[in-house]
């Protein structure tokens, strides 16, 4: 779902967008439903309420034994291979301007100590770190210097496998205590709005239970008029005494309600789901052990077929997949699956095979078509595009080229409602051949669910 955050930022930093009428084109391409399945590691997702007024719990895994609100610890330990996943934004009253911080608490229950390995992290805000600038549909990214706001930077850097310097390579946690894993400020005092946001992205591996909270608190005002951040003892007392961060999020809509309007929410809860590793190859092959064998046709020439990513409930675009992580635990006013899948990780690999007679020139797009659950004629776009940017973020490509070279790209993409895409990959396969391609991607935060990976076989004159 597009964020609060991004409308609100949008409104007041970028230039008008003038008005024109758009029309639909209806493209009658085949959708395909994504093979795989999302995995089984858990994912803890901070993101409601998104906007953050007061000081407050933003979710707690913690036990509700002690707690002044045990409602709002859903008791979920959490050990092994874990990611974290919080964005929140601080918006301030004109007569208090001090700054929020987010915190993430660790907990160890247990009595032997244990250890946090943090593979991955990055977080950024929007404001300096990663404003929502305006950028064209596609461009090439080989350093990770191309973004647009928070969600996009922070999932660029995981996709790269970094660990931002500010995060310790492992947390030891003794036995019956508590740790910081993070600890930073939303600053908005020069900030016009004072509006400012932060994504965050963490992939986590511990050696034996953890509680994991957020939770957002004022600094403490000094008498000289500077800010000292909360310590871990201010942060366990909020964790021990405090009530969910207000104000809330719209309550979402029930999942067996079929009618009227859709309320998907905003997700506070423990979320199943990290990563989807899809070999995407012609559907008489699933049963085949030989997997250098596999391989997926190229379309007729003129023609396209597509997967959907991130589709989800009332926008699975005719396949009837949602791909929506399941929630293993939640509060009751939030979303009932992740809509969105943000951060999760998408794999995909593409075994590419000419099996006409003839020289085939094939192209590779992400597209981001009107979302709806049944296309009766095909899918539709919007020309030109909705000003709406639903989409902004690195996609990694991996394949060799026409040369026979390896190529690894990385390339920022922003794309609007009803976007038919530009073309990633565009390559020559003689008669016989294969390619294999394999596009990457950790969906961004601020991008509104769902997009396609369409396959093309040009005629002659595109």
């Amino acid at each position: 779902m597009l964020s609060l955050f991004s409308s609100l930022i949008l409104a007041q930093t970028t230039p008008a967008v003038p008005t024109m009428t758009s029309q639909e084109v209806v493209v009658p391409q085949q959708m395909r439903s994504l093979p795989g399945q999302l995995d089984d590691v858990l994912v803890f997702n901070s993101n409601s309420p998104e906007l953050v007024q007061e000081e407050g719990i933003l979710l707690s895994t913690f036990s509700p034994q002690g707690k002044q609100t045990p409602d709002a610890h859903l008791d979920v330990p959490l050990q092994g291979r874990f990611d974290v996943f919080a964005h929140h934004i601080a918006k301030a009253k004109a007569d208090d301007l001090r700054t929020l911080y987010l915190g993430i608490v660790l907990h160890n229950p247990g009595s032997q100590p244990i250890t946090v390995d943090v593979l991955q992290a990055a977080s950024y805000l929007s404001q300096p770190d990663a404003p929502f600038a305006t950028l064209p549909p596609s461009v090439e990214n080989p350093t990770g210097d191309v973004f647009a706001g928070p969600g996009s930077r922070a999932t660029d850097a995981v996709l790269r496998g970094r660990r931002q310097s500010d995060f310790p390579a492992q947390l030891a946690i003794p036995p019956g205590e508590s740790r910081l894993l993070l600890n930073v400020p939303i600053p908005v005092k020069t900030l016009t709005p004072p509006l400012n946001g932060r994504s965050t992205v963490m992939r986590l591996r511990s050696t034996g239970r953890v509680y994991a909270a957020s939770l957002a608190k004022f600094a403490t005002q000094n008498a000289d008029g500077s800010e000292t951040a909360p310590t871990l003892e201010e942060w366990q007392t909020l964790l021990e005494t405090g009530k969910l961060a207000t104000p809330r999020d719209r309550t979402p809509t029930p999942l067996e309600q079929t009618k009227g309007a859709m309320v998907y929410g905003r997700v506070a809860g423990v979320a199943q789901g990290s990563r989807w590793i899809a070999q995407i190859v012609d559907s008489e092959q699933t049963s085949q052990s030989n997997l250098q064998q596999w391989s997926l046709a190229i379309p007729q020439t003129g023609q396209a077929f597509s997967y959907g990513l991130s589709t989800l409930l009332r926008g699975t675009l005719g396949t009837g997949q949602v791909q929506s992580a399941p929630m293993v635990a939640r509060y009751p006013d939030t979303a009932y699956q992740a809509h969105g899948n943000y951060a999760i990780e998408y794999n995909l690999t593409l075994p590419l095979q000419n099996t006409t007679n003839q020289p085939q020139t094939v192209a590779i797009a992400l597209e981001t078509p009107i979302k709806e659950e049944q296309p009766k004629e095909g899918l539709r776009f919007l020309e030109p595009p909705a000003k709406q940017v639903f989409f902004r973020g690195t996609v990694r490509l991996r394949y060799n080229d026409d040369q026979g070279l390896p190529q690894t790209r990385y390339v920022h993409l922003v794309q609007r409602r009803g976007q038919q895409g530009e073309p990633l990959i565009v390559m020559n396969l003689a008669a016989g051949d294969r390619r294999l391609v394999q596009v990457d991607l950790l969906y961004p935060p601020d991008s509104t669910p769902p997009q396609i990976l369409t396959v093309r076989t040009l005629k002659g004159e595109e």
